[in-house]
């Protein structure tokens, strides 16, 4: 039997498990007026009179304020320079005001109201009367829509180069606050491990998974979970009908948690019971290759290069080539923070240089089609050295958490 798997219970297992967010520190007032004003920055050199942050993850991000979008909206104006406004119906003002970080004044739009005129005159207000308005790349179409419906003074532009550009670069605290949902999610990786026996359901996997996040601290439990056996393993994200665990299965199980918004994302792929030749060779061959990316991953390098560098191996294997099965069928990784896919990517058209702070998975996955899939996913980050990671890659096929290494 690999080594750590099986052998225990759900209930022994949880019970071990304790907080492990107690000391954690969260995003300052201080780190997002930091961040507002790299943006302010930003716009200046690319001649950007203002950005509108929608709501989500970049209106929280820049301004501590947490709301999600929906078909009413909500966001910030932040202008080139100056002090930051809001735009929101009138009804959630008094809400919003509970959640707001950064403060700024609130616009409110009531409910027969036209919230584009509001934000054209807002920046009528602010002394912007024409130039370009970069939008938040997650803003809606309609919203988009409507503010170049209102405003023809204005060109309206993709904010990528700032928002990506600000959240790509992650600060001490967000590498600290990413480090601890990984530890956290390490933590429930090795406890699942030990729960596993014939004929347990994904149900009953995912119910304790999101259960232990919850202890460890993470008040919403498992922000997501992919539980896959056998060749359902061979489809990245999951089946229709997930199958119950079999003897000599290929297990790969896929999950993380939220921290202060930051995200995990690891997975985790062994054998329950004893791996064949087949599963160890295209086990060593996907650990091989997640190594290989890593090591591609140096300062100033383009970011699609290490996307390259990983499949030029897979393809030495004979695997592939290119996004061809048997082989890995999608990017190497992904950025990661307050989403769990962001910019930039590992992937080839991603020229973005690598720069201090970035943070990825590392995931060059192998699908083989009516077989079984070999997903070992690790995140790392970039230091001035190189790349460090967050979470200890995965050992040996017998042995995946080290327990004997």
């Amino acid at each position: 039997m690999t080594i750590g798997v099986g052998g225990s219970t759900a209930e022994i297992e949880l019970a071990k498990l304790s907080d492990m967010t107690t000391d954690i520190t969260p995003i300052s007032l201080g780190e997002f007026k930091q961040r507002i004003q790299k943006a302010q920055q930003l716009m200046q050199e690319n001649n950007i009179a203002a950005t509108y942050v929608n709501a989500g993850t970049n209106l929280y991000y820049f301004t501590g304020t947490r709301w999600y979008a929906s078909e009413r909206m909500v966001g910030a104006i932040i202008p080139q320079q100056g002090e930051i406004e809001y735009i929101s119906p009138f009804f959630e003002i008094d809400t919003i005001n509970q959640f707001m970080k950064v403060e700024g004044h609130i616009n409110g739009w009531q409910e027969h109201e036209s919230p584009y005129q509001l934000f054209i005159d807002t920046l009528n207000k602010m002394g912007i009367n024409s130039g370009n308005i970069a939008l938040d790349e997650s803003t809606q179409f309609f919203v988009g829509e409507g503010i170049r419906k209102c405003g023809s003074n204005y060109q309206l532009l993709d904010a990528k180069a700032i928002t990506a550009t600000c959240r790509g670069q992650k600060s001490d605290t967000e590498i600290a606050l990413l480090q601890r949902a990984k530890d956290m999610t390490m933590v429930v990786h090795r406890a699942v491990a030990k729960i596993l026996y014939e004929g347990i359901t994904v149900p009953e996997i995912t119910n304790f998974i999101n259960q232990a996040h919850i202890k460890l601290g993470a008040p919403s439990g498992s922000y997501f979970c992919i539980v896959l056996f056998g060749e359902d393993s061979s489809f990245p994200h999951g089946v229709a009908k997930p199958k119950a665990l079999e003897l000599n299965d290929v297990v790969l199980i896929d999950t993380g948690c939220q921290l202060q918004g930051y995200n995990s994302d690891i997975t985790r792929c062994y054998v329950y019971g004893e791996a064949n030749q087949r599963q160890r060779e295209m086990w060593a061959i996907e650990k091989s290759a997640q190594l290989v990316a890593f090591n591609a991953a140096q300062i100033g390098v383009p970011c699609g290069d290490v996307d390259v560098a990983a499949r030029e191996y897979l393809a030495s294997q004979g695997l592939g080539p290119d996004y061809q099965t048997p082989g890995c069928p999608h990017r190497t990784g992904h950025g990661v923070g307050l989403d769990i896919h962001e910019w930039p990517y590992l992937v080839r058209s991603d020229r973005t240089p690598l720069a201090k702070g970035m943070a990825f998975s590392n995931e060059p996955m192998l699908v083989l089609p009516g077989e079984f899939g070999i997903r070992l996913e690790d995140h790392f980050y970039m230091t001035d050295n190189g790349p460090k990671w967050f979470s200890e890659p995965s050992h040996s096929i017998d042995d995946p958490f080290g327990y004997e290494a």
